[in-house]
């Protein structure tokens, strides 16, 4: 060995015995290297090790600045390519632009249940998960625009807050760090803040001066997607720490959601587990315990490009369909929990709207719903818009035509979904895919 080579294997010899003792305290061997080139080696291993501390980028208690821009697979292995930059306090650089290797972050990696675990040693299947690395890439960077965006958000969804306001600087955001482009990147729906019985589809329509609440439990639902490839996730936010048990039952049952779901699962599996872990938990109130119920009649559900309802439901009560969930999937497992009844009705005023799916060439005869039609299906396709969109591209005087697109089944109205008045709803949500050889949750954050 050349000189160089020798030098070379001593300070690597001297990084292995650094790293074994590091946790002993024990001191570096005398004999090999020189005094300066211990202490070199030994601040290097030091450095090594606060990496793994708590407040690192990549651990869980990272910073909400740190983890705006993740550098670490799931694994906590560093990821190809150049590392991220880092994002501006509120977030104001696109996400494309924080990673110039263009290689986004993946989601929490989750095996399969023990008789599909064969998937990740076959080698055909993880030769099909390399094929599908572009498609999921757009994805990722969607879900790094999520991750993003709630961690912003958390920062001003304080009590005091118009929910106008509130939605508006979410929504900003969300086109801010996507590059919104048209349909090949923003938001995917409008975004849900419904407030304390109201379970789902609320958001404020023009003039309402609604303000966050104290003693309000706020969930917060929103989506982002590039070329169709939609990210849906949900939190719910409470200050009061009252709440904090039915917020725990719902993150929990969601949890149990993604961890049952995986190919070959039946989706009524997924909502016995799911009902068990939820039903477990109670909450006082005021003097009263609640057992914390599933609202019944909602559910998760399969997503597909541009349809954020892709057909298949998956139940949060036992009970429901025997359709098994298949590889290549991409499913949004969803819970609601509830101090109340556990089943919502349609209340209050409509906000959200999507055009219908399936709907062919339906002739219109009023020419201001001809206009209202172009405008929808340039500026939202299939994905669901609310009034305020329309209210800001200029539309006016359109309530009209958009109760004649319904009327004919051109576009699906979504009101509110509520349970009884006096009751409480929380909801937590993750959007996964179904790899060839493990599932991928998408939008796990440090945050849930």
């Amino acid at each position: 060995m050349t000189t160089t080579e020798v030098q070379s294997a001593k300070e690597e010899e001297i990084v292995d015995i650094t790293n074994q003792a590091k946790d002993t305290e024990q001191d570096l061997p005398g004999d090999t290297l020189s005094k300066s080139q211990k202490k070199r080696l030994k601040k290097k291993a030091t450095a090594e090790r606060k990496k793994n501390e708590p407040g690192a980028i990549g651990h869980e208690g990272a910073s909400a600045q740190e983890a705006a821009a993740p550098s670490q697979n799931s694994n906590g292995s560093a990821k190809k390519g150049e590392g991220p930059k880092k994002q501006t306090e509120p977030p104001s650089i696109p996400v494309a632009d924080l990673f110039p290797s263009k290689i986004f972050p993946e989601g929490e990696r989750q095996s399969y249940n023990n008789d599909q675990r064969w998937r990740e040693t076959s080698e055909e299947k993880r030769e099909l998960e390399r094929l599908e690395f572009d498609i999921l890439n757009e994805v990722r960077q969607a879900a790094e625009v999520h991750r993003q965006v709630r961690q912003y958000i958390r920062t001003i969804a304080k009590p005091g807050i118009g929910m106008t306001d509130l939605c508006e600087r979410l929504e900003n955001c969300v086109r801010q760090l996507i590059s919104e482009n048209g349909l090949e990147a923003g938001i995917a729906f409008p975004t849900g803040c419904s407030l304390n019985y109201v379970a789902a589809h609320w958001t404020p329509n023009a003039n309402d001066t609604s303000v966050l609440q104290y003693n309000d439990v706020m969930k917060l639902d929103f989506g982002t997607q590039i070329n169709g490839r939609i990210i849906d996730s949900a939190f719910t936010v409470a200050f009061n720490p009252r709440y904090n048990p039915l917020l725990k039952a719902v993150r929990e049952a969601t949890d149990t959601g993604v961890r049952e779901a995986g190919i070959d699962v039946r989706l009524c599996d997924i909502g016995a587990a799911v009902q068990e872990v939820m039903e477990s938990h109670e909450v006082e109130l005021d003097g009263k315990v609640y057992q914390v119920k599933c609202v019944r009649n909602l559910n998760g559900h399969s997503i597909a490009p541009y349809r954020i309802h892709a057909g298949k439901s998956v139940p949060i009560v036992k009970g429901g369909e025997a359709t098994r969930m298949e590889e290549g999937e991409y499913f949004a497992i969803e819970t609601f929990g509830s101090t109340g009844r556990g089943y919502v009705h349609e209340d209050l005023d409509t906000s959200h709207y999507m055009k219908n799916f399936d709907v062919g060439h339906v002739p219109l005869r009023l020419p201001r719903a001809k206009a209202l039609l172009n405008v929808i299906d340039r500026n939202f396709g299939t994905l669901a818009f609310c009034k305020r969109y329309l209210d800001r591209l200029g539309e006016t005087k359109y309530l009209m035509a958009l109760k004649n697109l319904c009327d004919v089944g051109i576009l699906d109205p979504y009101p509110p979904l509520c349970d009884t008045k006096s009751s409480y709803v929380a909801q937590f949500e993750h959007t996964l895919y179904l790899h060839p050889t493990r599932k991928e949750v998408l939008s796990r954050g440090p945050d849930y």
